[in-house]
């Protein structure tokens, strides 16, 4: 309980972590490939520059190859740069799409895009959602989590229970099946999850897996992990039998104790965990989660469906006060582990209920509660258990029952975005202001209105590039807004250039709720001059800062 308290402390801390100063607008200016360039060969990364330091929304940054899978790799930021790593295409000549999010040091959002191509243009890809996912992925991911659990599950309770308290005369062949179940559905969950990770990061459906993609997720170190899973697994198989028909000597034990423990870590460092503040302690913590779940619902289901049923009352009365204590120890480090891995991820109170991620970890509290009161009500029927074993394997079942919830809710959790990542990309994703990237003959336009509200507080920021990419200097600029299905007569005003950059700002006016359309004409030489537009919509209610 004291180490349980001390992470529960340091996970405390996390949240004390003061936030970074803000800084000003970030806004690209170079990108390799350049925009609208032909290249040799793929490249095995993309980087974009932007004017400022940036972090990158990971969840909304994506590159399509001339098929339309998502190849995206890798999305790391480097101050203002922001690299994209990228996977081998399966076609690789054509047209890539390259559509990015990032925010600012000051928080504001910046989207934009960008293609090149392999060999020779071809059709642009069609921009899709960087969140889409296949249905059937969707519904994969979680039930191989939940398998691998259960599979977790019904390897160590049975195990434990066969090697240290299993009766001599009760037959141990229906937990010997239970424990060779369990090792074959976590080797199952493992391999359809190498499988699933393919179209799960292309957006692919779940058949629809290339050996070159294959390769690519075996080579990644979620892939190894996997792999090295799958080899813990082996070791256990070799190491097992044995030990659960009562022997084994002493060093087997300790070996299949340290090929269990380095199976079990596979199961954070493929998830949330690997990417939490203080990754040592809550990749312990929830190791220590997962093993003291597994002891005590494996324990429990071995219970119920072999030893409540075939013991002499005079034998459990011997073996339930022990298995109680395991389980009052179980219980404690379970909670204590849950406790550590909640306050890291959920990261905020609002977060509990502000976001999904919370809301299941209040769900999976709940349930866990009833679990834990059918617990205690079972406890006190083993000291009475000569008199009704019948009881008390209904209070069981509710136990088991109960947990095969939490479990559940559990392969569903760890899909979901943590409350503290949930809580900032909500907030990046939904600040005031709107960018877009416009195009003509002679330039690119990107360009940032802030806050987009009724009345003159409305700032305009916009940035011009040549169609390569590089940044090109204008001499003059007019914005104009117009609302559209209104007589209202448009209103035009200049731009102030910030020579000898590339950009400008000026100041917008929005009268009324509703559509404008804009246009910006910006002069690049004596004679050369282009008009964009777009519309953007001004929201009825006036924001209140």
């Amino acid at each position: 309980m004291v180490r349980v308290l001390i992470m529960l402390v340091i996970g405390l801390g996390v949240l004390l972590v003061p936030a970074s100063p803000a800084a000003a607008h970030a806004a690209m200016l170079t990108a390799t490939p350049e925009p609208g360039s032909v290249v040799a060969t793929a490249p095995s990364e993309i980087t974009i520059t932007f004017t400022e330091g940036i972090t990158p929304v990971t969840s909304r940054t994506q590159v399509l190859a001339p098929d339309g899978k998502r190849i995206t790799g890798e999305v790391t930021a480097d101050g203002p740069t922001l690299r994209i790593k990228i996977r081998r295409a399966d076609r690789p000549l054509g047209t890539y799409l390259v559509s990015y999010r990032i925010v600012s040091a000051d928080s504001h959002p910046i989207g934009g895009a960008l293609t090149f191509s392999v060999g020779a243009p071809s059709a642009r890809p069609p921009e899709s959602d960087p969140d889409r996912v296949h249905g059937t992925v969707t519904a994969a991911v979680p039930t191989l989590k939940f398998l691998g659990y259960a599979g977790l599950t019904l390897i160590i309770g049975p195990a434990l229970l066969l090697a240290l308290l299993w009766p001599r005369r009760v037959s141990r062949r229906g937990p010997i099946l239970l424990v060779r179940a369990g090792l074959a559905a976590t080797t199952a969950a493992t391999l359809g999850a190498l499988w699933t990770q393919a179209p799960y990061a292309s957006g692919a459906p779940l058949w629809d897996v290339s050996v070159t993609e294959l390769a690519d997720v075996l080579a990644s170190p979620f892939g190894l992990t996997l792999l090295g899973r799958l080899a813990a697994l082996a070791v256990v198989a070799a190491l097992l039998p044995p030990v659960l028909r009562g022997s084994g000597a002493r060093w087997r034990r300790l070996a299949l104790l340290g090929a269990g423990v380095a199976g079990l870590v596979t199961w954070p460092l493929t998830g949330h965990a690997a990417e939490a503040p203080l990754t040592g302690a809550i990749v312990a913590a929830d190791v220590v989660h997962l093993a003291a779940m597994a002891t005590w619902l494996g324990g429990l289901v071995t219970l119920s469906v072999f030893l409540l049923r075939r013991a002499h009352p005079r034998v459990l009365g011997v073996i339930l006060p022990a298995w109680s204590r395991w389980a009052a120890i179980a219980v404690v480090w379970l909670v204590g582990a849950g406790v550590v891995q909640a306050v890291v991820q959920v990261g905020s109170a609002s977060a509990l209920l502000g976001t999904a991620y919370g809301r299941l970890v209040l769900a999976k509290i709940a349930i866990l509660a009833a679990a834990l009161t059918a617990a205690a009500f079972a406890r006190r029927l083993v000291r009475s258990v000569q008199a009704g074993p019948a009881r008390l394997r209904r209070t069981v079942g509710i136990e088991v029952a109960a947990t095969v919830v939490v479990l559940g809710l559990s392969a569903v959790l760890v899909q979901v975005t943590p409350g503290r990542g949930a809580a900032t990309e909500r907030g990046a994703s939904t600040e005031k202001g709107v960018s877009q990237t416009l195009t003509s003959d002679l330039f690119t336009l990107q360009f940032y209105v802030y806050p987009v509200e009724l009345g003159e507080n409305n700032t305009v920021h916009g940035f011009t590039y040549t169609p390569e990419g590089k940044p090109l200097p204008a001499a003059e600029w007019t914005v104009t807004n117009r609302l559209t299905g209104n007589d209202l007569e448009p209103v035009s005003a200049p731009m102030l250039p910030l020579t000898p950059r590339n950009d400008a700002v000026g100041a917008l006016t929005f009268p009324l709720p509703g559509t404008y359309e804009l246009s910006f004409t910006v002069r690049v030489s004596e004679i050369d001059q282009a008009t964009v537009r777009t519309t953007i919509t001004v929201p009825q209610v006036r924001t209140v800062p």
